[in-house]
């Protein structure tokens, strides 16, 4: 195997003249001495067998292979710098991939805000996401393939924290059949169409979702349930946050029922294992709770600015 005959702190000094403007601001910012910079640079130069750096008046200036050498010299710095911070966190117990299971109903906006922010303070810790209906959260959790989840049900042996409630309203194509009867309408009204309802992601089926009758199609993702209301196939119950731009548009209007035109649901965070919960999983927990509280004080549903 070879390995790199320039070295890192060869490197390091080409970066450090440029970025300074010459030998000796590069010395005192790095606590160098001159000398030890330029014999940096006399070896790197060497071992490239070309010259980085050119003599005009008094000033050192790059070459254009110098120039080429610079971008990339930083680059391997750079990455030399952010390898040390990993190595660091990881040191200090931050946890080199986190595992997380989101019921679909959880708003993406505000999940993805939270991550955001993750992302900004830890870009080297990996997120795996899980996007999970009714039993499938339960699963990930008892099988120990998450380290967080938000879901609807509390599973026995788990507890969590409220995030924020979810209102969900029943909604078709304005110019679905149910809309043209022009009153208030009954679930016997209903029967008489086809809902669309989304399958339990769990392997072992244990949640259904609330179906009024046989007429139904179930489909896997939400997205696909939007589409085929959208289409005037059938109606559906939707996060109302999830369809506001549809209603908004006019592609969706909610149904006028007599009951059960909306529904309220609960959404909860749970720890896989809080005592064992590494210094990330910690975060994202802290995120969301503050991300969720701000939502429920404002009584917003709109993106939190950035």
């Amino acid at each position: 195997m070879d390995y790199p005959k320039i070295s890192l702190d060869q490197w390091r000094a080409l970066v450090s003249v440029v970025e300074a403007g010459g030998y000796a601001q590069a010395a005192e910012q790095i606590h160098k001495s001159q000398s030890t910079l330029s014999h940096a640079i006399q070896q790197l130069e060497r071992l490239i067998g070309t010259k980085v750096f050119t003599i005009q008046g008094r000033k050192a200036v790059l070459t254009p292979t110098g120039e080429l050498l610079y971008r990339r010299g930083k680059a391997l710095v750079d990455e030399a710098l952010q390898l040390e911070r990993t190595a660091r966190k990881l040191a200090q117990g931050w946890e080199p991939e986190i595992h997380i299971a989101v019921e679909i109903l959880f708003p993406r906006w505000l999940l993805f805000r939270c991550l955001q922010i993750f992302g900004e303070e830890h870009p080297d810790i990996r997120l795996e996401i899980y996007e999970t209906v009714l039993g499938g959260t339960d699963e990930a959790l008892l099988e120990g393939k998450v380290d967080l989840a938000i879901g609807t049900f509390l599973p026995a042996g788990f507890l969590g924290d409220t995030l924020m409630q979810v209102r969900m309203i029943c909604a078709a194509h304005p110019g679905h059949p149910l809309h043209q009867l022009g009153r208030p309408l009954t679930t016997k009204d209903l029967h008489a169409y086809r809902q669309f309802v989304i399958r339990d992601s769990g392997t072992q089926r244990t949640r259904q979702a609330s179906a009024l009758n046989e007429r139904r199609w179930t489909v896997s993702h939400m997205g696909s349930a939007i589409r085929g209301v959208e289409d005037g196939l059938g109606y559906a119950w939707f996060p109302e946050e999830l369809i506001r731009e549809e209603i908004d548009a006019g592609k969706l209007k909610p149904l006028p029922l007599q009951e059960g035109a909306e529904l309220m649901g609960t959404l909860y965070l749970m720890h896989a294992d809080r005592e064992a919960a590494g210094p990330g999983v910690r975060r994202i927990a802290e995120l969301l709770q503050e991300v969720s509280k701000y939502v429920r004080e404002r009584g917003e549903t709109e993106t939190v600015t950035k």
